[in-house]
């Protein structure tokens, strides 16, 4: 479980200031999946990163009664002079995980060859995300944030990917970030809208779809 207590966040930009959470007061119940919706710049890679801790509020309490894993597909995860063994091998430690054991698995289900002991700045986006998606999935975590990528590399690294997501929710949950309606109905049985600083849960997809779409339309309603 994650529980947002009086959570405010907020940018300045050339436009001024930009709210991505204001005073937002929810709770990311335990034994279900979360698919966040909100339109391009509402904060929902902001609201991943306050979620995993990688990212601070301006104001309010952030609680995780979890083991909650990285941003899956935040650049940061990654340091770009390292290659990708020796930034799976810092990952082990800082969890506490087997070193041996999880660079074995990312190695495997990477599939990144040779490029596995080569600095991640020599990486395409595309194996970057591979790399990202092992690693993550190689620690076992309460909680998965994803941002995006579950949709990596061909056909079948895909069905990969599902299968490994799959096995993964029999005992964990998921918080996902993505504009695709068919993934987060795959994957997701709760729903969350961000729009205009507020963060808004739906006990169903149905409901949260429905407001997403009120809010595309100029129509959002309280």
């Amino acid at each position: 479980m994650i529980t947002l207590d009086g959570v405010s966040k907020a940018y300045a930009t050339r436009a001024g200031r930009k709210i991505v959470l204001d005073d937002a007061t929810v709770t990311f119940a335990a034994g279900h999946n979360f698919g966040i919706l909100g339109v391009n710049g509402a904060g929902k890679s902001t609201l991943i990163r306050l979620l995993a801790g990688s990212e601070l509020p301006d104001r309010g309490l952030i609680r995780r009664h979890a083991r909650v894993s990285f941003p899956l597909g935040f650049g940061g995860t990654f340091h770009g002079a390292l290659s990708g063994r020796e930034n799976v091998v810092f990952l082990a430690r800082v969890y506490g995980a087997g070193v041996r054991a999880i660079s074995r698995y990312v190695e495997e289900f990477a599939e990144l060859g040779a490029y596995f002991d080569m600095p991640v700045n020599t990486y395409s986006a595309g194996m970057r995300a591979r790399l990202a998606f092992a690693a993550c999935l190689a620690i076992d975590f309460d909680v998965y944030l994803i941002d995006e990528v579950t949709e990596v590399g061909d056909e079948r690294f895909r069905h990969r990917c599902a299968a490994a997501f799959r096995e993964r929710m029999a005992r964990s949950d998921i918080i996902l970030v993505t504009h695709n309606r068919g993934t987060i109905r795959q994957y997701c049985d709760r729903g969350a809208v961000l729009a205009d600083g507020k963060l808004r849960l739906c006990d169903d997809m149905a409901s949260a779809l429905d407001r997403y779409q009120r809010v595309l339309a100029g129509a959002a309603r309280c």
